[in-house]
């Protein structure tokens, strides 16, 4: 994978988003590659193919990506709030590609894939209706929360200007294909209970720790009342799919 982009690509291109735009598209259509098979390069999507920029011709997986020349941070700024809800409740999102490059010599920085199924309702973010002057006054945008994806749903390519090996990528994005099969609820239920065991920051914890939070994954799943047997659900479904193991007392640990 190579780090740096084509710049004669922008040749006769005055404007700054446009310079970005076309560089950083020819950049991933050269250097992008499909994360649930072995192919190596991806199809870039037909015109006007909507939160669709690449399709892999093997699989079938389909990919949007977003580019800054800033650090990700906390929050990726998406299209139209409803349309994204519908298609996390279809089960049709695209897998996301995250490019941060330096503007001062058009260079990847950092790369970082977010499976489709790692896109749920809780990272969902609803903007501010446009104003009444503007162009499309009263258009609600989404925002994508990062922070509320587990750190396993934000896979690194590229870090630091290092590129990570692409089966590590595949076999990390594998591990949790099987969220793909369940439902948006169960698959939103699960991440969320994987992101708050992460954040405890152990390898091993006990199931008390993780009912200190059911007061938070109430807020989450307001419409669920009885939240302390769900999380004993969602945990055993990570036993089940090799995630942890249960030790016994209460307790798990990572595999």
């Amino acid at each position: 994978m190579k780090l740096c982009f084509d710049v004669e690509k922008a040749q006769g291109y005055k404007s700054p988003s446009q310079i970005a735009r076309v560089l950083t598209e020819d950049w991933a259509a050269k250097n992008l590659f499909c994360v649930s098979c072995n192919r190596n390069k991806l199809q870039v999507a037909r015109d006007n193919t909507k939160v669709i920029d690449f399709v892999c011709d093997n699989c079938a997986e389909t990919y949007q990506l977003k580019s800054r020349n800033q650090p990700l941070g906390n929050k990726v700024t998406d299209a139209a709030y409803e349309p994204m809800i519908d298609s996390i409740k279809k089960n049709k999102a695209p897998n996301l590609y995250l490019l941060h490059y330096n503007p001062a010599n058009y260079c990847a920085e950092n790369l970082l894939i977010v499976p489709k199924f790692f896109l749920t309702l809780s990272c969902i973010e609803q903007r501010k209706p446009l104003s009444d002057s503007a162009r499309r006054a009263g258009w609600v945008g989404c925002n994508i929360v990062l922070k509320e994806i587990p750190i396993d749903g934000k896979i690194s390519i590229i870090y630091g200007r290092k590129t990570v090996n692409p089966e590590f990528v595949r076999e990390s994005y594998n591990r949790f294909r099987f969220l793909s099969e369940k439902k948006y609820d169960v698959r939103g239920w699960t991440a969320d209970v994987l992101k708050i065991v992460r954040e405890l920051g152990k390898t091993e914890f006990a199931l008390d720790e993780v009912y200190a939070y059911d007061e938070q994954l109430q807020k989450l799943h307001p419409e669920n009342k009885h939240i302390r047997p769900k999380i004993r659900q969602q945990l055993q479904i990570l036993r089940d799919k090799g995630v942890l193991k249960f030790i016994g007392q209460g307790k798990y640990q990572f595999k």
